[in-house]
C-alpha cells in the first residue's frame, strides 16, 4: 500500500507540500521565476498559505504576476483558503481582467466569497451574466459562500 495523501490544515490535499524553509521575501520572488521549477513554486504557494499572515497573504497576490496560468490559479485557491481580506482588491482586479484565463478568474470569484465579506457582492454581481459561465456560475456559488461563511453549519465544521 502507498502512503496517505497529508491532509494540509485547510482541509485540503495540496499538489505540492509546503516549502518548510526560507522566508516570505524569498517565496514571493520565487513566484514569478521562471527558473525555479513549477513544483517548487508550488511549494512556496502552500508555505506562504501556512504562514497565515497579512505579508504572506499580500506576497501571494505577487503571485498574479506569473506567466504560468496554472501557478495563478492555485493562488486564487489558497487565498480562498486563507480568508484574509487583505487579498479582496487584487482578487477583484483578477477577476475583472477581461484578458486573464478564464479557470484563474472563476477561481478568485470563488475565493472572493470565501473570504466573507460583503462588500464584494457589487463586483460579483456584475459578472452573474457573463458570457462564460465558468465566470457567472463562480460569482453565483461565491454569492452562496458568503452567506454560507456566516452560518452556523460553517461554524460547525471541524476540519
Amino acid at each position: 500500500m502507498g502512503r496517505q495523501p497529508k491532509i494540509s490544515q485547510y482541509g485540503s490535499v495540496d499538489p505540492a507540500p509546503p516549502q518548510i524553509s526560507g522566508h516570505i521575501i524569498e517565496w514571493k520572488q520565487s513566484l514569478v521565476d521562471k527558473d525555479i521549477p513549477m513544483f517548487q513554486r508550488m511549494r512556496n504557494v502552500f508555505a506562504l498559505r501556512n504562514d497565515r499572515t497579512d505579508e504572506a497573504c499580500l506576497a501571494l497576490c505577487n503571485g498574479f504576476m506569473s506567466d504560468s496560468a496554472l501557478l495563478r490559479h492555485e493562488v486564487a485557491y489558497v487565498l480562498g483558503q486563507m480568508q484574509n481580506k487583505v487579498a479582496i482588491p487584487k482578487l477583484i482586479e483578477v477577476l475583472s481582467n477581461e484578458q486573464e484565463h478564464v479557470m484563474v478568474r472563476h477561481e478568485a470569484a470563488e475565493a472572493l466569497g470565501a473570504i466573507g465579506d460583503y462588500s464584494v457582492i457589487p463586483v460579483l454581481q456584475k459578472y452573474l451574466n457573463h458570457q462564460l459561465p465558468e465566470i457567472s456560475e463562480s460569482c453565483e456559488v461565491a454569492i452562496d459562500l458568503l452567506d454560507w461563511t456566516k452560518s452556523k453549519e460553517y461554524d460547525a465544521i471541524d476540519c
